[in-house]
This record gives structure tokens, sequence and C-alpha cells, in this order.
């Protein structure tokens, strides 16, 4: 797994969970979103890890597995602190957007970078 690579992923990710959940606390049609959104945002993560990373599609399913679950959890555990979420959330979110993270990182390979002709 690229360090680096995971490292600009889930910060990313992180910075863009973060942003949906501090407005999603103040804006209730934002909250209601936060599923589809915060699955979104750790898909981009694991895209933006494949990327990043270059390498096989293992190395990018397993990291974009990290990074969108990291980024998630982060988001999750503030969300969870403004009360906006329950605790079981911490576990279901984390998953879902770790498997999207994954998909992200399989199929960011294949359009990380046009081919040339």
């Amino acid at each position: 797994m690229d360090r680096n690579a995971l490292v600009r992923a889930t910060a990313v990710g992180t910075v863009l969970q973060l942003a949906m959940v501090v407005t999603g606390h103040f804006v209730p049609a934002v909250a209601a979103l936060f599923g589809p959104l915060g699955v979104t945002i750790s898909l981009v993560a694991g895209l933006l890890y494949a990327r990043a990373a270059g390498g096989g599609f293992g190395s990018a399913v397993l990291g974009g597995l990290v990074a969108g679950g990291l980024c998630a959890f982060l988001g999750i555990v503030v969300s969870f602190l403004l009360g906006d979420v329950t605790a079981v959330i911490l576990g279901l979110g984390t998953a879902s957007s770790a498997a999207t993270g994954a998909v992200g990182g399989l199929i960011g390979p294949a359009v990380a970078r046009p081919r040339a002709a």
C-alpha cells in the first residue's frame, strides 16, 4: 500500500466528510442525506487512492477500503459527538463506507489515466 497516496486520499475524504457532517448539523436537508453522501465521499477517497498509488487492483482495492473507511469513521465520530447519529452508525456507516471505498479502489485503475492512442 502506498502510504503517501493513502494519507492524501484519507485527508481529502476526511475534509469532505467533516464538511458534510458540520453542514448537516445545521441543515436538516443535508443530514437527511448523510448515508448516500457519506458513501459517495468514501467512493471518491478510494478513487483518489487508486489514481495516486498506481499499482495493481489488489492494492488499489485495499487502499480504497482503508481510505474510505477511515475518513468515514472520523466523520461519523464527529457526527456522533454532535448528537446527530446513534452509536450503531459508527459500525454500519464505517463498514458500508469502507466497502464503497474498496469499489472506488477497484474502478480507480480503470479510470486512472487515459491511455495513449
